[in-house]
């Protein structure tokens, strides 16, 4: 009988393909850095679940049926057309919120016996998992392994990191971008125009991921001469990719509103906009110079340290597409008006800006790098809890 098998071998015999081993290896070195971030963010849900008991509040429904979680749900029940109209004049409509995670949500909860909302605590812990792995992946690269540990370890440990564990789409766009950029770094450049893509259909701030892939493939072309044709058609085909998903929600939702400019519209109802910062310079201000002093000078060194972490990435080298990712992510929020509560949510996916302290614990003695991560870690926990008790996202 002729064998069906090729001589590279598929059949149950054959060694696994190339690209299967190198996963396995890949998920083996980030084995450690994925089990130290399951840790800390059990950690922060168990700390989560005492102050709930305590405060007579439902962990559950803090992470999954309230504030931007409902709005999630309810598109992916329902579809697109809600609009809520509040005094004052503010249009809240349900187009301000990108269409990725409310599908994944609804293909879980039609393929399992899950809420929408427990379909998007799904999305968010798978999505965790894997942002965790590709950041991991990207801090082996450029510094080593152990700095691959400690940049997970300290993305895990944000003070808003709890937001990993909630049913919103920080993870999911987190995720989908960092694989971008791994992509980008490795030259893999349609995985990279394809995973940004999916990135625009996440989240408006998408549009980093496809300056990050831009900026990669200027680069490889710059620094590499001209390539080989297949080589730059992967290229043309990447850079061509990756702005696909985010410009085809801003041209649906401009078809659906009748408005070239319907999703600025529907921001605008909203409250938010872009004002080159202004209105996040008048309310620093306003505290600065009002009653709540501590809380004007509290924003105002976390806005100096985030500039000074960038300052250290440009200092450290990193490469163009981390830089120009981890910079328009920051532009966007710090420029954005709107709720100012929700700036430090918004910067969670910048996991660059880490990068430098994640070098300096790696190069650390290990029981002061231990140390002080887990010092981080518990404050962490401490903070998530009590900011989801409080204010809150939106």
């Amino acid at each position: 009988m002729t064998d069906l098998v090729s001589p590279a071998g598929t059949g149950a015999g054959a060694p696994p393909p190339r690209a299967a081993l190198r996963a396995r290896g890949a998920l083996r070195r980030a084995l450690p850095a994925l089990l130290v971030y399951a840790g800390v963010r059990a950690l922060g849900i168990a700390v989560l679940a005492v102050w709930g008991y305590c405060a007579g509040k439902s962990p559950h429904q803090l992470l999954s049926a309230r504030w931007d979680s409902i709005w999630y749900s309810r598109i992916a029940e329902e579809g697109y057309g809600y609009t809520l109209h509040l005094p004052g004049g503010k249009v809240h409509s349900d187009l301000a919120f990108f269409p990725l995670l409310p599908w994944l949500e609804r293909g879980l909860s039609a393929a399992f016996p899950l809420s929408a909302g427990d379909a998007g605590l799904v999305v968010s812990a798978v999505s965790s998992l894997l942002a965790a792995w590709a950041v991991f992946l990207i801090g082996e690269r450029l510094y080593g392994r152990r700095a691959g540990v400690a940049l997970v370890a300290l993305w895990a440990a944000l003070p808003v990191g709890i937001v990993q564990s909630m049913a919103y789409s920080e993870s999911l766009f987190t995720a989908l971008a960092a694989w971008s950029l791994y992509a980008v770094l490795t030259g893999r450049w349609v995985w990279a125009g394809a995973f940004a893509a999916l990135a625009g259909l996440t989240r408006p701030v998408g549009a980093a991921v496809v300056l990050a892939v831009w900026l990669g493939v200027l680069t490889a072309l710059r620094r590499g001469g001209r390539p080989e044709p297949r080589e730059l058609t992967r290229m043309l085909a990447g850079a061509v990719l990756a702005p696909l998903g985010w410009l085809a929600y801003f041209a649906w939702a401009g078809v659906r509103t009748g408005s070239p400019t319907g999703y600025l519209d529907v921001q605008g109802g909203w409250g938010n906009g872009f004002d080159g910062g202004l209105a996040f310079g008048s309310f620093v201000a306003q505290r600065l110079f009002g009653p709540a002093f501590a809380a004007g000078l509290g924003l105002l060194v976390g806005v100096g340290l985030v500039l000074w972490l960038y300052a250290a990435c440009v200092r450290q080298r990193q490469p163009l597409p981390l830089l120009g990712y981890a910079g328009a992510v920051l532009l966007l929020a710090l420029t954005a008006k709107g709720y100012f509560g929700s700036k430090p949510r918004l910067m969670m996916p910048a996991f660059p800006l880490l990068l430098p302290l994640a070098v300096a614990a790696a190069r650390a003695r290990p029981v002061r790098a231990v140390l002080t991560v887990s010092t981080v870690v518990l404050v962490s926990a401490v903070y998530g809890a009590f900011w989801l008790h409080g204010s809150g996202p939106p």
